[in-house]
């Protein structure tokens, strides 16, 4: 997809490029759009990665207070005390 983008633009050769300014706005537009076409895919991507490996819970230790511990987990992973209810957690969609 990068070298289609490129292609079409001829931004990363140098050799040729538009002289007009429609030329020049074709090519940008082409330029950002394509560029589009790869990151927001990616960001989806990343974001839905990173998601799916931080499952963490809402729950509490009694003892420390501290949270984001794994969906599966008893105890407390920084003081080892066991953990309570659930915090609130904000709803989500989707």
């Amino acid at each position: 997809m990068y070298w289609a983008i490129v292609t079409l633009t001829t931004v990363g050769y140098g050799d040729l490029s538009p002289n007009t300014p429609l030329g020049q706005f074709l090519a940008s537009l082409v330029m950002v759009l394509g560029y589009g076409v790869i990151a927001v895919p990616t960001g989806i991507v990343s974001v839905e990665l990173n998601r799916a490996y931080n499952k963490t819970s809402t729950k509490a230790c009694l003892h420390c207070g501290r949270g984001a511990h794994d969906d599966d987990a008893l105890f407390c992973k920084i003081c080892g005390g066991t953990l309570g209810v659930e915090l609130s957690r904000p709803a989500t969609t989707g």
